[in-house]
Order: C-alpha cells, then structure tokens, then sequence
C-alpha cells in the first residue's frame, strides 16, 4: 500500500513550458469566467516565467506581485493588465456569435 506522504506535489507552473502552453491554458480558464481562478493562472504563469523579472516588469515588488496572484485575493484591474502585458499577452473583446 502507498503511502500518501510519497506522492509527489502537482505543480501547474511546471507545466507550462512555453508560450503556447501559457496562452491555451490562459484561454482555457478565461472560457469559464472564474476571476479567482483567472488569477490563479495568472499565478502560475507568472511563476513558470519567472516572478522576479515579473516583477521587474510590471512595476511591482516581488512580494506585493506573489499577494495579488495568490488564491483569494483581489487585484486590481491596473495590475492584472500589467501582469498580461508583461507576459507578452493582451485580451480583446470579440463578438459572441
């Protein structure tokens, strides 16, 4: 019998291992139009990318950027939108056919 303790941790930022990862499972969670988990997402991008140059680009400290990712909070539509921008991605709005 297995012991639980031996299971290794899932962890999503592993996962995205390029861009096209990012962006489909971007998409993906922006199809659901959960905001929490949007930010979630975000999270975990940012984390595969890397927090600190993250940081660096959007303006924010390190720390200020891991609170406004985390599961829960609230951020800021300013911030999410800096945080997009410097992943290199945007959102538009298109018609709902």
């Amino acid at each position: 019998m297995s012991n639980i303790k031996n299971l290794t941790r899932f962890d999503m930022a592993e996962q995205l291992r390029t861009d096209e990862d990012s962006a489909a499972y971007l998409s993906m969670v922006l199809e659901e139009g959960d905001y929490n988990e949007l930010i979630h997402a975000l999270g975990y991008i940012a984390k595969a990318r890397g927090m600190t140059q993250i940081a660096k680009d959007t303006g924010l400290g390190r720390e200020s950027l891991y609170k406004a990712l985390r599961v829960g909070s609230r951020p800021q539509f300013d911030t999410v939108m800096k945080v997009l921008k410097s992943l290199n991605f945007e959102l538009k709005v298109v018609e709902h056919k």
